[in-house]
């Protein structure tokens, strides 16, 4: 199954949702109006990119934005099955009148968040809404406060960072390791290692790869970060989609929920095993060079 990953924006205003109305309409025809949703572009962080889809959308400066869900589903009308995750942030807009720019959209409105089922919306805008308003935990993400300069819009400013982050055990439990490896916005490795864990399962082990991910970006001094892992139970955990009720996991959980709370910017999204190639070669190495050790 082929996915589509996209940014969307939940811009709330009292008790009432911005929406914007596609110039034209939907070639299917049959809905009109979505929530504010983009691309996000190569080399881009998705914090990154939800910024620049509401300067080109609607001609204003975000001034804050929080992470508010990761969520997945299926196209219902798709025959090629797409699948589809969208990174979902509550934007709060600056203070500039919106000004719907480009071809994309002719129009906005607000509408009551409450009238929801009733409004003329998009598929994929009608499930994120239905998702993220049912939702009964979630993780408390920090809050990203960008700084205004009317001469740069807010999206290109640096600072920007990207860790893999891997762990695995041989038998599971057995012989564990973990490993990060760091990249800048430039896409220039900054770091990476791994570390022998012991006797341990193989989603403590996802974990403290995280964990030890967090604490090597804050030594580097970096502020705001995207994580990315193949560990599917762990990114939805995270991201509020599950609650942790396994004992052996609180401990480290709640040990990477206070390195979040020291950085400026946190996401984390899930990525197939393939694309985490360098993180999982130092679990690899960290393993089997703790085995080499004790074969001698």
């Amino acid at each position: 199954m082929k996915q589509r990953i996209r940014v969307v924006a939940l811009c709330k205003k009292t008790n009432n949702i911005l929406l914007l109305k596609r110039a034209g309409g939907r070639v299917e025809g049959a809905t009109n109006f979505e929530l504010p949703t983009g691309k996000i572009e190569f080399g881009e962080q998705p914090d990154e990119a939800m910024a620049r889809v509401i300067y080109e959308y609607l001609g204003v400066q975000t001034a804050k934005m929080q992470l508010s869900d990761v969520i997945t589903f299926a196209d219902l009308f798709e025959v090629s099955q797409i699948g589809n995750l969208y990174i979902v942030y509550d934007v709060e807009l600056g203070k500039e009148s919106i000004s719907i720019g480009g071809e994309r959209y002719g129009a906005y409105k607000w509408a009551k968040i409450s009238d929801a089922n009733s409004l003329d919306l998009d598929e994929a805008s009608r499930m994120v809404l239905q998702i993220t308003s049912t939702k009964a935990v979630r993780v408390s993400a920090p809050v990203i406060t960008i700084e205004q300069n009317p001469d740069q819009p807010a999206m290109l400013t640096s600072g920007f960072a990207t860790v893999y982050t891997d762990g695995g055990s041989r038998g599971n439990p057995g012989p564990s390791g973990l490993g990060y490896y760091i990249i800048g916005a430039d896409g220039r490795e900054l770091k990476r290692g791994g570390d022998f864990l012991g006797f341990t399962s193989s989603r403590l082990a996802e974990y403290y790869g995280l964990k030890e991910g967090l604490e090597q970006a804050i030594e580097l001094g970096l502020k705001r970060v995207n994580f990315r892992s193949d560990s599917l139970m762990m990114v939805n955990q995270l991201n509020g989609v599950y609650p942790v009720k396994n004992k052996d996991l609180l401990q480290v959980y709640e040990d990477v929920l206070k390195l979040i709370s020291k950085l400026d910017s946190f996401s984390i999204v899930h990525v197939p095993r393939e694309q985490n190639r360098e993180a999982d070669a130092e679990v690899n190495r960290a393993i089997d060079e703790h085995m080499r050790r004790e074969a001698d």
